[in-house]
């Protein structure tokens, strides 16, 4: 390209950086994204901790730098480490923007960033997380403290914050002291509605009830107490209804501990299946998508539910109700509470007809409010923005 002429890529010569907790996370929920980077001429940096992915990243031509992030604790040896670490990847590659995803890749990565002289932040926020919906005496005595971090970390003129939803934009604007021309709204991460279609529901009789499945890692504040406790009362009800875990465990202060799970699995209660690679087959052996979460950024497997097609029940909480609309896309429910939650589960599991109708509205949202290639143009226009050094956000 000569000197004048203009790029034919939006971001040749770029060098775009994602900072994310897991490698197994950035491959479910940001993998597109940098694949539209690269493909707009970028070249894309994924720092984030190794399980076993890295190959898989390497070959689809990304840069990858190992991170030592802690998800589950606070040592401050250990996370002065990861902040060093982060420093040393920002000085060597020197991004034009660094992409943060979630609280930790946040606070460290924007004051990495600011040491290094990142010129661009992005701050993605997936929901406000562990500490700040705990009711635990930790997560109320660390709650100020993250607070003012996360004021301080969001506040510069580098910085850009992603939310998912317009609860979060309104804590960012009046708690956090955001202003609002910094803040764009970009709902989720998207969902591929061609990989992910409608399958007709199985079938039910005496032997084979439905299936309320309940996709997600297994915490409890992703509700699967009450969920359980839920299918404790439907069976003294007598209501045949499936409930069906799905999911893996995770490094967090809320994990369910395994043998928790199996001895509901013991009781009769609930299946417990674990991870799986296999979405579309396990909504398409369902008939109910449910997740009664206490508070969700835009929970990906209600995006993965809609585009299959499926009901969907889920808590009255930020995240949520973007995807469940009351009586339109499925049933919304308190967080917290075990009856309604039951009675939501028994309408739909006795109504097949509402759960079609429900479904199909499902489907519909997911393919014109949440696309992945819907969510992935917002996000470059974001860059775009950013690098021709306009100021604002156009929500």
């Amino acid at each position: 390209m000569t000197a004048g002429t203009a790029s034919s890529q939006p971001l040749d010569g770029r060098t775009i950086l994602f900072l994310v907790t897991e490698d197994w996370y950035f491959l479910s929920h940001r993998l597109p994204l940098a694949r539209a980077a690269r493909d707009a001429g970028a070249r894309v940096v994924v720092a984030t901790r190794i399980n076993d992915a890295r190959a898989r990243l390497e070959a689809e031509g990304f840069t990858v730098v190992p991170i030592p992030f802690d998800r589950s604790g606070l040592d401050p040896l250990r996370d002065l480490a990861t902040i060093r670490a982060i420093h040393a990847c920002y000085r060597r590659h020197a991004p034009d923007i660094v992409h943060h995803v979630a609280m930790k890749p946040t606070l460290y990565g924007t004051l990495a960033g600011y040491l290094a002289g990142v010129p661009h932040i992005v701050n993605a926020m997936a929901g406000m997380g562990f500490l700040f919906i705990s009711q635990g005496i930790k997560a109320r005595l660390l709650r100020p403290a993250i607070r003012a971090a996360m004021r301080l970390a969001n506040r510069g003129r580098r910085v850009r914050v992603i939310v998912q939803n317009d609860d979060d934009r309104d804590l960012f604007r009046a708690h956090l002291g955001v202003p609002d021309r910094r803040i764009a709204t970009i709902r989720g991460s998207g969902v591929d509605v061609d990989a992910l279609r409608p399958a007709p529901e199985p079938a039910v009789d005496d032997g084979h009830p439905p299936v309320a499945l309940c996709l997600s890692r297994m915490l409890w504040d992703k509700g699967i107490g009450e969920l359980v406790e839920a299918a404790r009362l439907l069976r003294r009800r007598g209501v045949p209804l499936t409930i069906r875990l799905v999911g893996p465990g995770d490094a967090n202060p809320a994990a369910i501990d395994p043998e928790q799970l199996q001895a509901w699995t013991r009781e009769g209660l609930v299946e417990s299946l674990g991870r799986t690679a296999d979405i579309a087959g396990a909504y398409a052996a369902s008939h109910i998508a449910v997740l009664p979460s206490y508070r969700e950024g835009l929970p990906k497997s209600l995006l993965e539910a809609a585009a299959c097609g499926r009901p969907i029940v889920a808590t009255d909480v930020p995240g949520c109700r973007e995807i469940c609309v009351e009586g339109e896309t499925g049933l919304r429910v308190p967080a917290r509470a075990v009856e309604p939650l039951a009675d939501a589960l028994q309408r739909l599991a006795a109504d097949p007809a509402l759960r079609a109708r429900m479904g199909a509205a499902a489907r519909r949202m997911a393919e014109t409010r949440f696309a992945t290639d819907r969510i992935v143009a917002e996000t470059l226009a974001l860059y775009t923005t950013m690098l021709a050094g306009r100021g604002d956000i156009r929500a």
